[in-house]
This record gives structure tokens, C-alpha cells and sequence, in this order.
């Protein structure tokens, strides 16, 4: 039976990923689909959109690491980077939990598995490039600032504090 080593770039990384893992859960929790769907300013994300994106962020991380083709259950809603839609009614937060549920430890496995040669390699969008270590730790905040948002959303919306334990 082999061993992985893990890139010494990607200890923190996984840190974070492992800190922000049960986060989601945690500050969606008891927020019904009603609110969950509440604009609270007319150009600001609801949770469901924030949730959504954070679960297509996993499978897409996975996907491009080429660990996974694997699709959420609302990809038609997210996928390519879409933004959220007026007048649409998104999934619910426990279809988002069980997608994030099933997502997280096989993007978690791609991430222990990636090599230096392909933190190295370019990940490549219209117009720019850059290394795949860089979107991988720009991945990384990004869930964290969303999961931020919705702690915000959820005090707004008169909800208690997301609870870290």
C-alpha cells in the first residue's frame, strides 16, 4: 500500500479547507428556504445563490484537478460562473448540504494528490493565466468570503450567530 505526500504548498491550503468544510453546515443551519432566497438589497447574493456557487466551486475545483466529473444536482444553475437570476427558485439548502456533503472529500482527495508539476501548470481563462497554485488559493479564500456572507445574511435576516463547534 502506497503513501501520498502532500506538496508542501498545499498544507495550509488543506488547513483551510479542512477548517471551512463543516462551516457551511454550520451557518446555513436552521435558515428556512424562504429566507434563504431573501435579497436584502437588490443587487446583493441570497444564501441559496451564495451556497450554490460554493458547491459548484468544490465540483469545479475537482473537475479541473481531474478528479471528479461529477456534476451538483443544480449545475444549470451555476456552472460556467453564472451569476443569480431574478425570479428564479433555486434548490434547497439541504439539497446544496447533501451536493457539499458528497463533493467535499473527493475534492479533499484531488487537493492531498495534486503534484508540484501541476500547482505549476496554467490554469487558463479568456484574457488571463496563471499558475494552477494560485486559483487553487484564490478558490480558497473565496469560500471563505462567501461562508463570511452568509454569516452576515444570516445575523440580517434574524437568525442567531453561526455556531464554530
Amino acid at each position: 500500500m502506497g503513501t501520498t505526500t502532500v506538496s508542501t504548498r498545499m498544507i495550509g491550503i488543506l488547513a483551510m479547507y479542512d477548517l471551512q468544510t463543516p462551516f457551511l453546515n454550520s451557518v446555513l443551519e436552521g435558515i428556512s428556504d424562504e429566507d434563504a432566497h431573501k435579497r436584502l438589497h437588490p443587487k446583493a447574493n441570497h444564501v441559496a445563490w451564495l451556497a450554490g456557487t460554493l458547491v459548484q466551486q468544490r465540483y469545479d475545483l475537482a473537475g479541473l484537478l481531474g478528479g471528479s466529473e461529477h456534476r451538483q444536482a443544480a449545475n444549470d444553475l451555476f456552472k460556467d460562473n453564472q451569476g443569480i437570476k431574478d425570479g428564479v427558485t433555486y434548490p434547497s439548502l439541504e439539497s446544496f448540504k447533501k451536493d457539499w456533503a458528497f463533493i467535499s472529500p473527493v475534492t479533499r482527495q484531488v487537493l492531498v494528490n495534486v503534484t508540484d508539476e501541476k500547482l505549476n501548470s496554467l490554469f487558463e481563462v479568456p484574457g488571463m493565466s496563471f499558475p494552477f497554485f494560485d486559483f487553487i488559493t484564490f478558490t480558497s479564500y473565496r469560500e471563505a468570503n462567501c461562508i463570511g456572507q452568509i454569516a452576515l445574511l444570516r445575523r440580517l435576516l434574524g437568525y442567531e450567530a453561526m455556531k464554530y463547534m
